[in-house]
């Protein structure tokens, strides 16, 4: 592959979002009808229901094993269902050919590997894979688009190196450059902060919510850390069991309600003061709630 990585979209473009865009204004719709999903004889979803809102951030949550990633893996047609369905505009995804899907719903799973020695640029360029074919392969427009991805996920100056020898963040940022240049309005990512410190977690949720204000992209992400849910989502979807609890926007959610009920955790809800989201502070036995005696020993 030849690409310039020196191309770039103009600065203008850069660094400063546009007008938020009409949410889900041109944009596929994805859901999921009673959706039952299963490893051998182990159902790990069941009877689930769910239409993603388009040109929103959603984000998933819910304790370990509760069926997060099996259901991202089912909406990008990388899980056959045992019953139900996955709909793409009101069609099955299954039915659809596999280039068609992939030119509307991008993946970005846990802890993606790249074969020794792949440069950056050449990891990004994959992402074009699904706009070519056997008569039309690279292209001044599979060019622009990676550059555009390089410039917006800012590693146009790591473009030459090899990704095996990136930080965990600058390597994050060049998979989800890979999802950019693959130009699809849906994009799921499953846990994109994993492995990363603090101020790379930020730096990456911060570049998706660019992402989905530049062009209204429809995200769908899953994470474990409740307040950057809901400091990042529009829209949170919180499962137990393989099944949705409840789902709407973090302040009717994330309660202390909810919050036992799906992570048997006693929580104190209170409001981000930055952001004005809900703020989950969680109470143990050294740390309990104000006015309550911990129990067991010091």
């Amino acid at each position: 592959m030849t690409v310039n990585p020196t191309l770039t979209i103009a600065d203008s473009e850069i660094g400063v979002p546009p007008p938020a865009p009409t949410p889900g204004a041109g944009h596929p719709e994805l859901r999921a009808e009673r959706l039952r999903l299963a490893y051998g004889d182990r159902v790990v979803v069941d009877d689930l229901d769910l239409v993603v809102p388009p040109g929103r951030i959603s984000v998933i949550v819910g304790a370990n094993a509760c069926g997060k990633s099996t259901l991202l893996r089912a909406l990008a047609r990388l899980l056959n269902p045992e019953a139900g369905s996955v709909q793409l505009d009101g069609r099955a995804i299954h039915s659809l050919p596999t280039r068609q899907v992939a030119r509307q719903v991008g993946i970005l799973p846990q802890a993606p590997v790249a074969p020794d020695g792949l440069t950056v640029i050449d990891l990004v360029g994959r992402g074009r894979s699904p706009h070519q074919t056997w008569w039309r392969q690279w292209s001044p427009a599979d060019e622009r688009a990676v550059a555009e991805a390089l410039a917006a996920t800012g590693v146009t100056d790591l473009a030459e190196r090899p990704v095996d020898e990136l930080s965990g963040g600058q390597r994050q940022r060049a998979w989800i450059a890979m999802a950019v240049a693959q130009q699809t309005p849906v994009l799921l990512l499953d846990e994109p902060t994993t492995f990363l410190d603090l101020s790379h977690q930020i730096d990456v949720l911060d570049l998706v919510v660019d992402l989905n204000r530049r062009d209204g992209r429809t995200v769908v992400m899953v994470l474990h850390d409740l307040n950057q849910a809901c400091r990042y989502a529009d829209h949170v979807i919180a499962m137990k069991a393989g099944r949705i609890v409840a789902q709407g926007q973090p302040a009717s959610v994330i309660t202390t309600d909810l919050v036992d009920e799906v992570f048997d955790v006693r929580c104190e809800v209170t409001v981000d003061p930055l952001t004005s989201t809900p703020l989950v502070i969680p109470t143990s036995r050294h740390h309990p709630r104000s006015g309550v005696t911990a129990a067991g020993p010091r």
